[in-house]
């Protein structure tokens, strides 16, 4: 009988006094050891983190995400490692999920992804949602790369496993990651493509939509570069000309289909363009195309809402303005079994029951 392998939780923290005790209290009875590396917290973090653990280091920040998790992984020392954010949770049903899942980590696993669950709706629905290598086996001595939006270069064989980890940020957006891009700028260090798309992201994150652009086409013109990236980076380029030059707009968004089968994203995009435009029947097109497409098999970013509760709320809308009563109703009822307490939700049940009653 194997012995069954330990669990190492590494994490980098900074002023996390606010979401720390959420996240350890989550976690702290499925994992065999706790590392927590501080990069400079000025407030009750490393406080909060001793109720855990002792295993608590000083890591001099120096503008590099990557440096300060290898740092954390060189402290481990139980067989696998787990990382989280201190805004990450584990609920309930994925406490199970990750219980079991410790069970197959037998040393024959290199890496285990997990789904990582960016944002819910208001009915608690997920949102936005990608996977990300989130476990690994330690002598397998796997790296972080990258000063922002670092990622963890893996190998060997892997696990895709339902546990998923659920992000519940409670801090307002910063300019952090963008000071640190242009930071690279400045000092003219070299730009990988990844961090030529994520300088992007930030810059158009920060309202810098020229500049934004820039960097997108910058990163398109290469000829390498993950297709679901390439794909994002036309749907950004979109939005960064949305009311500034709708004909770009409608350009980019039908150039995601030079990469991959239409995209539920993008065809709610497109929809969204033509009902600006009033032409409600081309919308009413790509609108009940999501309904034929199968969710990409992809590590990738997928925006669940355009393939469920979106769409219906916008059909409904089409459909009424069309004179099609019975089928703008009957999407009424598939939103409002998805999203109940959504605002158009509400305010078309207000509409639909009035409607009903003259």
């Amino acid at each position: 009988m194997s012995i069954p392998s330990e669990l190492s939780l590494c994490m980098i923290v900074r002023d996390e006094e606010e979401v720390l005790e959420r996240c350890l209290r989550s976690i702290h009875d499925l994992v065999d050891e706790i590392i927590i590396v501080d990069t400079g917290s000025t407030d009750r973090t490393k406080q909060i983190a001793k109720s855990f653990t002792d295993s608590i280091y000083d890591f001099e920040w120096m503008d590099d995400f990557a440096a300060a998790r290898n740092y954390s992984f060189s402290q481990a020392t139980k067989d696998y490692i787990l990382w989280l954010d201190a805004d990450d949770v584990l609920l309930d049903s994925d406490r199970k999920a990750l219980r079991e899942l410790k069970k197959q980590l037998d040393g024959t696993i290199d890496r285990v992804t997990m789904p990582y669950h960016l944002t819910t709706d208001q009915s608690g629905n997920v949102s936005y949602s990608l996977r990300r290598n989130r476990i690994v086996r330690r002598d397998a001595g796997f790296l972080w790369y990258g000063k922002v939006h670092e990622y963890l270069e893996v190998s060997g064989a892997g696990l895709d496993s339902h546990a998923a980890i659920t992000h519940k940020s409670e801090k307002p957006p910063s300019s952090r990651n963008l000071q640190i891009y242009l930071g690279m700028q400045a000092k003219q260090e070299p730009f990988t493509l990844r961090d030529t798309l994520y300088f992007a992201n930030e810059l158009m994150y920060n309202n810098r939509k020229e500049e934004a652009i820039t960097q997108f086409e910058k990163f398109l013109s290469s000829e390498e570069g993950w297709l679901e990236d390439k794909i994002t980076a036309c749907l950004h380029i979109a939005n960064c000309y949305k009311g500034i030059d709708e004909t770009k707009r409608l350009c980019y968004l039908f150039k995601t289909f030079q990469y991959d089968v239409p995209r539920a994203e993008a065809c709610n995009e497109l929809a969204q363009l033509f009902i600006e435009k009033d032409e409600l029947e081309k919308a009413v097109f790509w609108l009940e195309l999501v309904y034929s497409l199968d969710q990409p098999k992809t590590m990738g970013i997928v925006n669940q809402s355009t393939r469920t509760w979106m769409p219906c709320i916008q059909l409904t809308y089409c459909y009424d303005r069309l004179g099609q009563f019975d089928k703008a109703y009957q999407q009424h009822l598939k939103a409002k079994k998805l999203v109940p307490t959504h605002p158009s939700v509400l305010f078309n049940d207000a509409y639909f029951s009035q409607r009903v009653s003259h």
